[in-house]
This record gives structure tokens, C-alpha cells and sequence, in this order.
């Protein structure tokens, strides 16, 4: 199938989700989650001839809503927005100093703001997990930076085989140079480009999986308007080429890989006859359990994203579900040290009206100052003189999940302060700017006189690192037939965007596991 084709809604929900599964089930192997780790190790397995059924929690996206669209803009956000809230939890939730959230109906929307003790994570919820919500940006780290971000892995098997292999799979595609010159979309890119370029910082052009060629006919007015419609925080209804319209597309294509969505999985424990037994409740669009199941899974990969594989593995460790998981479970979580801002430019630097909502650039001083900043669109539909910015940056900062008894649940011990190393970094880049423009920090885009968002991330990476809480294939210790492959198993950070990093090290894992473990 080829991936790079015009993505129509019709498409996106083409993708069948026989299911769901039944209790009593047998299944060769089950997959939970179908984010980027889940989606490549469905795909491979099924490749290899292995039938594989993938657990989802959130909903399939595949049925449009009664305004035609299957997702809502990100101007005007309704139920379909947001995971089981009755209010909005919006990254920019201030603008000139008023609060913007909005009530919505409770649902089972696509994306989850999860709010720990010091920082809300941004995750997706739906078939095609995180690939639903982000902008699409896919880095490939600088070499360079490599050994940082996976100490334990070989450089040259991933530079040489596993992210072509990825960045193949996922469609990267680079927008075109002569039209971002041209185009009014990207005026705000330009001026970020120009500033970054007089303080002696440089520009990168950043690939991203939307599909460029679209862009232009949304822009011509022959294709409907997408990432020119504002759409990009609660999913993308034309151009970009999510996880459902790439690798789950291709490995549902197979014939081999079902999909259970509103299902959640509770418990994986040992099972008498060899493999392991796993609950699973069934939820309906009220977030309410209508149905617990129990099936047997010969092999079992964890896929369901950092915060959802930590929690778990976490849980079934501390409750005697996987007694003898090693103590590294739950460890070496970070934020891949996510930082906002926003600059006040002059009257004479327009940043434009009309911005695309897809990120093509950013900043890099990744080697002297530990930051890397993405050029970031502020789609609101006026001129609003803005320059706004999401900063990846070298934090060295870690915390653990632990259980906690006493509530039945998971707890983060992470701390708000734990973000000053990343303002610091940040600040290399954008006070140098501000000095050298004139300009000064916007202050009413995350509160009342706040300059930096530094209570959220939406680059969740940790909890069972590779090596550590697992062996260097994402084995975890002391359970065979029991796999991680999601970003749990990065310590952290990954210098960049990090969906790229998940899916070349799913690529490199799920191929040593099929070639030894089946």
C-alpha cells in the first residue's frame, strides 16, 4: 500500500476494527495500545504470519460527527476534544490575560490532558494513539546526539536500517522551499526564521508526515482546508498521515491484526497453561465499564505509551499481578524537557492571519545552550504580532511512578520546579532574540503575567527504560512472552520530537524479537 497518497476522511476510516474481542479468547499475541510502538510491532508480527489483536482504549475515529467531520477544530473544541472532561484543558488557556477553557460534554475524546502532582501530560486516545494530536513533526535526532538518548543501542543499525525504515513507514516528507517562501501560510515561520537568523541561531526545515502536496491544494482552494482550517490539537480530518492511514492501515490490511477500541487493559498475570491471562473492562463514550473479559495471550507487547505502560507495569508489579518485574519499573521518567512561550513582536512584523497549523521549522542551539525550539503556528485567525514556541531541551531531570495503596492508583512524583532547567535553556535562545529585536516575552498566553508553560508536556518518554527495566530488545526481565515497545523505553529525552526515535527502536526490537522469540 503506498503511504503518500491524498488522505481523504473517507480513508482515515476505512480502516476496519473487527472485534471486539470476546472473553475466553485465545489470542497468539495482543498488543495494548496502537500508538507507534503498538502499530510496528502489529504490523511486523503480522508480516511474519502471527495473528495479533491490539487493545485500544480510546475510540476508532472513524465515524464522522453531525457537522460531517470526524474531528472538531481546534477553535471551537466540543466533546469530541477532550478524554472523560467537562472542561477544555488547553495548552494556550489564556489569551491577553483572559482564561479560554470552555465546558464540554463528558466523552471519550481524543485527547487526554492527565494531570499528575506538577505537570499535565498531553496524550492521544484513539486507534493510532499520540499520531492522532501532534503536529506531525518527524525528527530523526543529529548523530551526534545519539548516544545520549539510547546509550545501549548501535548507532549504525539505526542510522542505517531502522529510521529510513521509520521514516519510510510514516510517510516524512519535507515542505517544499520554494512554496514556504511564497505562501502567506507560513509568514509566521519566516519571521521566525528571520529573527532566529539574526541572532546568530540557525533554522532547520522539519519534516512532518502531513502530506505537503494536499497543503498547497488546500491553499489553491481545490482540496477542503485542513492544517489550513485550524486543525492540528483534537486530530486532523484530511492531510496528515496519521498511524491509521500508514502502518495500521497496512498491517489491518493483512488480514491478521484486529482491533478492540474502548477497551482497557486492567491486569496481565501468568496463566496455568503457559502465556498470560489478561483482563480487559470494556468502557462505552461515558467512560463508564460495561463489560470485564478475560483472554489468554501467548505474548503480550505493552504499547500503550509511556504514562500507560509505566502505570500499568507499575501496578501489576506492586499488587502481585508481575511480582518478579526488576526494581527499574516506574524509573527514569521524563518530559523531554517541554518548555512554551510566546515574543510580542513590533507592528512591522506581522506574523499573519492565516497560519498552517503544521510546525516546517525550528531553532537550534541544542549544542550550546541544550535547546531545540520549534517554530510554532498560533492559528486563531487574526493578526496577532505573535511569534510562539514549543522548546525541547536538555533537562536532566527524572521522576518515578510508585503505587499508591491508599488511593488504588499510580502517582508521578514529579515537581514544577524540575522545569527551571528548561526555562534556563530556553532562555538562551529567545532572551538573546528579544534583545537583539526589541521585543519582550508575551505574558497572557498561560495566565495572568506568566511568560512560560511549564506545568505540561506532550513528549512523555520513560518508565521502563530499555536495558534497565527491560533487556536491550524491550524483553522485560523475569517474564518471557512479555514485551515493551513504546516510548517508555526512551530515558526521557530524545533531543527532538520523539514519535521518529519510538518507532525506529519498535522497528529495530519487534525485528530481533521475531527473529529469536517466535
Amino acid at each position: 500500500m503506498a503511504l503518500t497518497g491524498r488522505a481523504t476522511a473517507a480513508q482515515a476510516a476505512a480502516v476496519p476494527a473487527a472485534g471486539p474481542i470476546a472473553t475466553g479468547a485465545h489470542v497468539p499475541a495482543l498488543v495494548i495500545g496502537t500508538g507507534y510502538g503498538g502499530s510496528v510491532a502489529a504490523l511486523r508480527l503480522a508480516q511474519a504470519g502471527v495473528d495479533v489483536h491490539m487493545i485500544e482504549m480510546g475510540m476508532a475515529w472513524d465515524t464522522p460527527g453531525s457537522d460531517g467531520k470526524i474531528f472538531c477544530s481546534t477553535l471551537n473544541p466540543d466533546q469530541r476534544s477532550y478524554w472523560l472532561r467537562t472542561t477544555t484543558k488547553q495548552p494556550l488557556n489564556y489569551f491577553l490575560g483572559f482564561p479560554i477553557d470552555k465546558s464540554i460534554s463528558r466523552y471519550t475524546g481524543i485527547l487526554d490532558a492527565e494531570e499528575f502532582s506538577g505537570i499535565t501530560v498531553y496524550q492521544g486516545r484513539g486507534v493510532g494513539g499520540g499520531s492522532l494530536v501532534n503536529g506531525g513533526m518527524a525528527v530523526t535526532p543529529k548523530r551526534e546526539n545519539f548516544s545520549t538518548v539510547l546509550p545501549s543501542v548501535n548507532a549504525d543499525e539505526m542510522y542505517n536500517t531502522y529510521y529510513p525504515r521509520a521514516n519510510a513507514g510514516l510517510g516524512v516528507g519535507t515542505i517544499d522551499p520554494a512554496w514556504f517562501e511564497s505562501t502567506a501560510w507560513y509568514q509566521y515561520a519566516r519571521v521566525g526564521r528571520k529573527h532566529a537568523q539574526r541572532s546568530g541561531f540557525p533554522f532547520v526545515f522539519v519534516p512532518d508526515v502531513y502530506d505537503w502536496d494536499y497543503m498547497k491544494q488546500e491553499a489553491a482552494g481545490t482540496a477542503t482546508k485542513s492544517a489550513l482550517a485550524g486543525e492540528i490539537l483534537y486530530g486532523n480530518n484530511y492531510g496528515k498521515k496519521s498511524l491509521q492511514k500508514t502502518y495500521i492501515a497496512q498491517a489491518t490490511a493483512t488480514g491478521k491484526v484486529t482491533i478492540s477500541p474502548l477497551h482497557k487493559v486492567t491486569s496481565v498475570a501468568p496463566a496455568a497453561g503457559g502465556g498470560y491471562t489478561v483482563v480487559i473492562e470494556q468502557i462505552n463514550t461515558n467512560g463508564d465499564t460495561t463489560a470485564t473479559k478475560t483472554v489468554t495471550a501467548d505474548k503480550v507487547f505493552f504499547a500503550a505509551g509511556s504514562v500507560g505502560t509505566s502505570k500499568l507495569l507499575v501496578k501489576l508489579k506492586a499488587t502481585g499481578a508481575l511480582p518478579n518485574l526488576n526494581g527499574e519499573v516506574g524509573k527514569g521518567w521524563g518530559d523531554n524537557g517541554n518548555v512554551m512561550c510566546g515574543r510580542a513582536n513590533h507592528l512591522w512584523d506581522p506574523t499573519g492571519a492565516q497560519q498552517a497549523t503544521i510546525p516546517c521549522g525550528g531553532i537550534d542551539n541544542w549544542t550550546a545552550g541544550g535547546a531545540f525550539a520549534e517554530v510554532a503556528p498560533l492559528p486563531i485567525g487574526f493578526e496577532t504580532f505573535a511569534s510562539f514556541y514549543l522548546s525541547i531541551t536538555n533537562n536532566p531531570n527524572r521522576a518515578q511512578f510508585s503505587w499508591n495503596a491508599a488511593t488504588g492508583k499510580v502517582d508521578l512524583n514529579w515537581q514544577t520546579v524540575w522545569k527551571q532547567p528548561s526555562i534556563t535553556m530556553a532562555k538562551t535562545i529567545f532572551d538573546k532574540i528579544n534583545t537583539t529585536e526589541g521585543t519582550i516575552y508575551r505574558t497572557d498566553l498561560f495566565g495572568v503575567y506568566k511568560i512560560w508553560n511549564d506545568q505540561l508536556t506532550y513528549h512523555p518518554l520513560g518508565g521502563a527504560v530499555l536495558n534497565k527495566a527491560t533487556d536491550n530488545y524491550g524483553r522485560l526481565t523475569g517474564y518471557p512472552g512479555l514485551y515493551v515497545i513504546d516510548g517508555s523505553l526512551i530515558p526521557g529525552n530524545t533531543s527532538v520530537n520523539p514519535f521518529v526515535t519510538i518507532t525506529a527502536l519498535a522497528e529495530r526490537n519487534i525485528e530481533k524479537i521475531i527473529a529469536t522469540d517466535l
